[in-house]
């Protein structure tokens, strides 16, 4: 009678044992699938952990996913305009000017002016400064008001005509001129220029007088006196081109405005002729001028 019992018993220790066995070789197992079967391609999955728990961002062997947590970085921005260059940014020869200061322009020069026709009979060679200042409209087309004064002499013949030792002609003006350049873009440019206003010659006489100079000691000397002169106010006219070139370089954060120039003119000035008492006939004179323009 107790053969079945054991037997019975026997087979109840035999399934409880088979079903720890499977659940052991079950437990070992979980590692070697999850190695065999890795998630889905990451390519098709978002780097972000945005709604993951903080275990979820680390892998099954407990080392953290560097890449985990990182989104697209966004594009490099454009440098932004330095305020103190009026909103400019500048690229090399592009550079783009938006304010009003870059549409001033301004030029200083001097030179010598040669008399020209009848009128180098009646006054010789002298110098001669000249100052603009105006507003560029395009990158071709700029336009100046320019104060020039002139320093001739006059010839030895005419005054001694007048009983005097020495003279001299002295013409100042203010005049507007266009200025138009042919080449901006280009370091070396061509430009033409012209235009008129008004014109005061003043022709004056001179004889040495002795005068007394006092400078912590008085001593006495010469000097030019003028003994007689006479003046006139009219309109007249100029014309001409010259040559620029463009300082700076392109290598040191962008090219200058700065250019040095020459140039030659035509002067015509209607002054009164020969037969009036303020006059010596019609002035003709190119003045050849070298300077700064910007």
């Amino acid at each position: 009678m107790s053969q079945p019992s054991r037997f019975r018993s026997s087979r109840s220790v035999s399934a409880t044992a088979l079903v720890a066995a499977f659940g052991l070789l079950s437990f070992a197992a979980l590692p070697a699938r999850a190695a065999a079967n890795p998630t889905a391609d990451s390519n098709s999955f978002s780097s972000s952990t945005t709604g993951l728990s903080s275990s979820d961002a680390w892998s099954t062997d407990g080392v953290g996913d560097l890449t985990a947590g990182l989104t697209a970085l966004p594009a490099a921005p454009e440098p932004a305009a330095n305020p103190a260059a009026g909103g400019q940014v500048y690229h090399g020869y592009n550079r783009h000017a938006t304010g009003w200061k870059n549409h001033l322009s301004f030029e200083g020069g001097g030179g010598a002016d040669a008399p020209y026709g009848p009128d180098s009979k009646v006054i010789t060679w002298g110098p001669q400064v000249t100052l603009g200042a105006g507003w560029k409209f395009t990158s071709h087309l700029s336009a100046l008001v320019e104060y020039q004064f002139i320093d001739d002499k006059l010839p030895a013949f005419l005054t001694r005509q007048a009983g005097s030792a020495g003279g001299n002609a002295h013409i100042w003006s203010f005049t507007v001129d266009p200025v138009y350049d042919l080449f901006p873009k280009r370091a070396s440019d061509i430009y033409l220029t012209g235009g008129g206003g008004f014109y005061r010659k003043l022709t004056s006489f001179t004889d040495p007088q002795p005068v007394t100079y006092c400078y912590y000691f008085c001593y006495g000397g010469y000097s030019n006196v003028t003994v007689s002169h006479f003046s006139s106010n009219q309109g007249g006219i100029n014309g001409g081109l010259g040559l620029s070139h463009r300082l700076g370089s392109p290598d040191m954060g962008g090219v200058s405005r700065l250019r040095i120039y020459v140039e030659a003119r035509y002067l015509w000035i209607d002054t009164p002729g020969k037969g009036s008492s303020q006059g010596l006939g019609r002035t003709e004179l190119v003045p050849i001028t070298i300077g700064l323009r910007w």
